[in-house]
């Protein structure tokens, strides 16, 4: 499996091979859906807390005497049924919405998203990225010379350079990561994988 290289002036000089264990697996969407669900879900905080009648504040004398009143028996104002209440059934900040998903499957499923991208022929290789300075405009006139244009990018790199990560902070369409720790989110939002030759290496090596 080959894959076209281009230079910084986004002309083709040559071509690279990519592991088939990696780049050329079929990709399966409910896999990828599951992993996705559950990794969001892990994320996820438990915000959202009601209280119920125990946990209201007031509501300890009873209201009216028992019998002889003409009225339906009270035991506390923050009966459910009474406003200003407590809440059932209502959201409670001690639900647990962490799923289990096994290292092999998320690791597959991140296969198979940067499979999707390879035969979609969504990821750019570079022979190299090098800034002079940092400067958001350097890294502007890049992608604009590979047409990437405005869409959403992500740029993996095989380790952090900070003139390049400083210099592509700015552009919002644009995020770093590094190839051995690539995020199977950032991957499906991404329109472009950027990268380079030892970036695809580091990511077979990481991976594969």
């Amino acid at each position: 499996m080959n894959i076209d290289v281009y230079n910084q002036d986004g002309e083709k000089v040559g071509k690279t091979n990519v592991s088939s264990k990696v780049f050329g697996i079929q990709p399966k969407p409910e896999l990828i859906h599951f992993v996705v669900v559950a990794i969001l879900s892990n994320l996820r905080k438990p915000w959202a807390h009601t209280k119920t009648r125990g946990e209201v504040r007031g509501g300890g004398r009873k209201p009216w005497r028992q019998k002889g009143t003409g009225r339906a028996r009270a035991g506390s104002i923050r009966s459910p049924l009474w406003r200003g209440g407590g809440v059932v059934f209502g959201p409670r900040k001690e639900r647990v919405y962490k799923k289990k998903v096994n290292k092999k499957v998320k690791r597959l499923a991140l296969k198979m998203a940067l499979s999707d991208k390879f035969l979609n022929k969504k990821i750019i290789v570079l022979d190299k990225i090098e800034l002079p300075k940092i400067k958001t405009k350097e890294m502007e006139k890049i992608l604009e010379k590979l047409s990437i244009k405005k869409n959403k990018t992500l740029l993996i790199l095989e380790k952090k350079d900070d003139k390049i990560f400083l210099s592509s902070r700015n552009l919002p369409y644009l995020k770093f990561s590094l190839a051995n720790n690539l995020n199977l989110i950032d991957i499906l939002n991404a329109q472009y994988l950027l990268t380079t030759k030892e970036g695809i290496k580091e990511i077979e090596k990481t991976y594969k």
